[in-house]
């Protein structure tokens, strides 16, 4: 079984000082290490952003797709592989923004993947712009002066719920032992999962700082009788923000996978290790009656 430090290598990771990213990838490596996974055995994908950058500091499978591209990517990389452990790694600008249609359709259609969310609630790659996790009144370098962002900011865990998600949980990048404890429950999770990382930019958005979070977040495993099976209760948790904000996972629920419910994939197995077809002139010829 491999350690966690297996899944390290020596590329120097080009984030701030202080950036939350620092402890989601220290997370990422002991998730994935506790999951009990070799590093052949995952594939993260990722889109373009200062969190699309993680896979380049492990030893993993990784491929980096376009913007707001990684989840799609995703979905087809399990259909083909089943064996293999899919992630996703992607910021709130990836993710809510132009790939807000993939994350409703991967939940719906309960894709087995784990989505990590980087929400750091700002465009922090391109230097400051908000985001669509970014709060109404957010003032940053393309917002409308004086008002800041006019747009009523996405509620990630809401939007999950609403899209029949699976798994819907939450962490904060400045409780690293918390934080493991949702990676590997997401990763375990069959089903579409969704981890909301509460990811402090120290930069662009010092206003959502550790210390601002680190007084705030609480623990759903702490409160008594919470039930994560009960939809409803998840859905008050998803808008609770302010003074207090939940961690921990909101819902859970086991519903047959998008993988198990296709009679293609039930005949044949995973196209990964499905023989190559003998093709002869006769195919062929078949084909061209079909389409020409």
């Amino acid at each position: 079984m491999a350690t966690y430090r297996e899944f390290s290598n020596d590329v120097p990771p080009a984030w701030c000082p202080g950036c939350g990213n620092w402890s989601i990838r220290n997370a990422t490596m002991r998730a994935l290490a506790q999951v009990g996974l070799e590093p052949h055995q995952a594939l993260i994908v990722s889109g373009i952003g200062q969190a699309s950058k993680l896979p380049d500091y492990l030893t993993v499978n990784s491929l980096t797709t376009l913007h707001g591209r990684p989840i799609p990517i995703a979905q087809g990389a399990h259909l083909a592989n089943h064996e293999m452990k899919v992630i996703v790694h992607a910021g709130d600008g990836d993710t809510f923004g132009l790939g807000g249609n993939h994350y409703i359709h991967m939940m719906r259609r309960n894709a087995d993947v784990a989505l990590m969310v980087h929400d750091n609630l700002i465009y922090g790659l391109t230097k400051g712009q908000y985001s669509p996790t970014s709060p109404k009144g957010f003032l940053s370098k393309t917002s409308p002066k004086p008002t800041g962002a006019i747009e009523q900011p996405v509620n990630p865990l809401a939007l999950a719920l609403t899209s029949e998600a699976t798994f819907v949980a939450r962490t904060f990048a400045g409780d690293l032992p918390h934080m493991m404890e949702m990676m590997v429950a997401a990763i375990e999770h069959p089903g579409a999962a969704v981890l909301d990382i509460l990811q402090p930019c120290v930069v662009f958005n010092p206003q959502y700082s550790f210390d601002f979070y680190r007084p705030r977040v609480y623990k759903l495993s702490e409160e008594e009788g919470y039930d994560t099976s009960d939809r409803e209760a998840a859905w008050h948790r998803a808008w609770e923000w302010g003074d207090r904000i939940p961690i921990g996972i909101l819902y859970q629920e086991r519903r047959p996978t998008y993988e198990e419910q296709l009679p293609v994939l039930q005949e044949g197995g995973a196209v990964a290790y499905r023989p190559f077809r003998e093709w002869t002139e006769a195919d062929y010829a078949d084909l061209e009656r079909e389409f020409l």
